[in-house]
């Protein structure tokens, strides 16, 4: 089987996903656009040679709907000749992407491919897919008499299943934003990070970035899902989730370059990292968000490696108790989690939060010189994605 190379990865800045936000005016598939042409441009390659672009958007309605990518490749001034395709695997559909458009690669149905991802939360609010509709059915119905939960009630039951104070979620949320603060002066998001063009500037900082956060100010915040309803449901909840230990509503737009070794070859291309292993999982969708557990095993049996051989991780930060608990339940390091901050503080834009898990990942190897690199993504549904990266020395 061939190795799938990463010859490349970009993001854009997260803007706050809300009118006004840095980003907020630009359309999505614009905004898809610049990292797409962004990757070309750095990489050298004709995007001719393209054999596809997979593409991730979670709200596939309105600015985001009928293919999405399609409309960006087009936007970028790709040949009318390369085809572009539109995935949903909620928060992990750009990770899916990957995997796709590795496996294509590993199978010879692909030599040289784009993953991608968008989501303009400021223009497609959250939710909008399924905005008066029942997206479940008879037979869900059936099944979860119960009934399912938003995520934010997911994430209040994990904390209170691994018995997760308030104040750890606050510390954790305003470390993420320290992190992700000083890796902003350091520059070591400069790589990863293709400036917006606005005016007669750019944007190049993620705007949901908040220097200074401590958990002193963060505890002052109230509770998000602690109304009548749920509280009435769930006696047992402390409702400890809030705005500050979630992540943000976000705007931003990813992409990543992958190749066989005769594509990388054939076109002068220097890979920076192959992909090692990769694997999918399904959990209970009522506490939904911790599939991350069961696809960390699988990924890492997959990869024969345990978890003391991975020397970063990316966990996808959708609530503060969702790492806290895959930290409780795997062992891993917390200081190699997240290193430069993660999605409460860089944000996370659902479509493209998995290439920018992945391009902040190969940053992170770079930077520490690491060699295994692990990132997870907790999904709607009961769902996660887990994949295993390989840094290329050189």
């Amino acid at each position: 089987m061939r190795d799938a190379l990463i010859v490349d990865a970009v993001r854009t800045p997260s803007g706050r996903g809300k009118p006004g936000g840095a980003l907020s005016g630009i359309h999505p598939v614009d905004l898809h656009a610049h990292v797409l042409r962004a990757l070309v441009e750095r990489t050298g390659i004709d995007p001719a040679h393209l054999d596809d672009v997979i593409a991730g958007a979670v709200g596939q309605v309105g600015e985001q709907s009928g293919n999405t990518a399609r409309w960006a490749v087009l936007a970028a001034g790709f040949p009318e000749s390369v085809p572009a395709v539109t995935i949903d695997r909620q928060c992990g559909s750009s990770q899916q992407a990957i995997h796709f458009a590795a496996q294509g690669i590993q199978s010879g149905a692909y030599d040289l491919v784009i993953a991608s991802g968008v989501e303009s939360m400021s223009r497609v609010p959250i939710g909008s897919q399924t905005a008066g509709a029942d997206p479940f059915g008879a037979g869900v119905a059936a099944r979860y008499p119960d009934g399912l939960v938003p995520q934010g009630i997911s994430a209040e039951l994990i904390a209170a299943r691994w018995g997760l104070s308030r104040e750890s979620l606050d510390a954790f949320a305003a470390e993420s934003h320290a992190r992700a603060a000083d890796a902003t002066r350091s520059g070591r998001f400069a790589r990863e990070i293709v400036p917006v063009p606005q005016g007669d500037g750019h944007i190049d900082r993620d705007e949901t970035v908040r220097e200074g956060t401590t958990a002193d100010a963060l505890a002052a915040l109230r509770p998000a899902f602690a109304d009548d309803a749920w509280t009435e449901r769930y006696p047992e909840i402390d409702w400890r989730i809030t705005a500050g230990n979630a992540s943000p509503l976000s705007d931003g737009a990813s992409a990543v370059m992958l190749a066989s070794p005769e594509a990388a070859a054939r076109w002068g291309l220097r890979p920076r990292a192959r992909v090692h292993s990769v694997a999918v999982a399904g959990d209970d969708p009522v506490t939904m968000l911790m599939g991350i557990l069961p696809a960390t095993r699988k990924v890492l049996d997959r990869a024969g490696l345990s978890i003391d051989d991975i020397d970063a991780f990316e966990v996808n930060e959708a609530f503060a108790p969702v790492v806290l608990a895959w930290l409780a339940e795997t062992g891993a390091d917390p200081a190699r989690v997240n290193v430069n901050g993660g999605a409460m503080a860089i944000g996370h834009p659902l479509g493209a939060s998995g290439g920018r898990l992945l391009t902040t990942l190969l940053g992170v190897l770079e930077q520490t010189g690491g060699t295994f690199g692990l990132q997870t993504m907790c999904e709607a549904g009961g769902l996660a994605n887990a994949t295993i990266i390989e840094r290329i020395d050189g």
